[in-house]
């Protein structure tokens, strides 16, 4: 879907009028889902280029005001739901502009120190009541459901890869107990094109289009999508985390890392996000 400032700003004289005159500009490169406007100082503009993204906007303007004032880190919460027009054809946002940077692009100074921040995030989510929240399409299932998957992306980063440490890193994340225990609020896509730095310091959290009530062990996927080996021990260090838990928070990692290194020529950040994933659980598997 092709976006442009002019559509951008026609839809705001439209639908936000109080914020049409406002500065506008493109915040950089687009995402896979999503594109993102600077609007004056303190806002920014959300809209799904494809129609997985639409699909997500939705879910974060229900959800995502009752979860931010639970939360120790800023999140984009939605200030106004756009509708489609002007040739736009899904719904939209604008919400609250976090500065800084999104960490795949910026690294914390104190990797420690934010493995520590993120356990506060996380279970600071995990307290909210998960009474009436949404089920998770993509990760609400048992690992053994993306066995064929996660294999064939094994096949397909022949050479890339290395299918001997990663595939019995993988049969060790299927062989852990499933989940069966009550639901918790996770955000379900912790990397760092999510994750926002702003002067060395971990500054917010973005995309909540996966946010879900599920198994908890979803989000410590973010000790490997993120976290080097050290800072991973802190991040455990301050969560209760069962062995289960952090062997199926393993696979759920790898299976992330895989499917975006996949899909690495078409988009160079996710797919180097996935092949560090593969190989910070290769790496960890080896030694436990």
């Amino acid at each position: 879907m092709e976006i442009s400032t002019r559509l951008v700003r026609r839809l705001l004289t439209a639908q936000f009028p109080q914020w049409a005159g406002l500065p506008l500009g493109s915040a950089g490169s687009a995402g896979r889902d999503n594109v993102i406007y600077r609007l004056g100082a303190d806002l920014a503009v959300r809209l799904p280029r494809r129609a997985l993204g639409a699909a997500h906007v939705e879910r974060e303007h229900r959800w995502l005001p009752l979860l931010a004032p639970h939360l120790p880190l800023p999140v984009p919460v939605p200030l106004g739901r756009g509708v489609p027009g002007e040739g736009y054809p899904w719904h939209w946002s604008v919400c609250r502009w976090l500065p800084g940077e999104i960490a795949a692009a910026e690294p914390v100074a104190d990797p420690g120190e934010a493995a520590t921040a993120l356990a506060g995030f996380i279970a600071a989510l995990r307290a909210v009541d998960p009474a009436g929240g949404p089920g998770s399409e993509f990760r609400g299932v048992p690992l053994a459901a993306r066995d064929a998957d996660v294999r064939a992306a094994v096949g397909a980063l022949d050479g890339v890869v290395d299918p001997v440490p990663v595939l019995a890193a993988w049969q060790a994340a299927m062989a852990a107990p499933v989940w069966r225990g009550h639901g918790v609020w996770m955000h379900g896509d912790l990397h760092p094109a999510n994750l926002m730095v702003d002067r060395g310091r971990l500054s917010g959290v973005l995309d909540f289009g996966l946010a879900a009530v599920g198994d908890p062990a979803c989000d410590l996927m973010v000790a490997w999508t993120f976290l080097t080996a050290p800072a991973r021990e802190r991040f455990r260090a301050a969560l209760p985390v069962g062995e289960a838990a952090w062997a199926r928070a393993r696979g759920w990692a790898l299976d992330f890392g895989l499917m975006c290194a996949a899909r690495a020529p078409g988009d160079p950040v996710m797919g180097g996000i996935g092949r560090r994933t593969v190989r910070e659980v290769a790496a960890d598997q080896a030694i436990c």
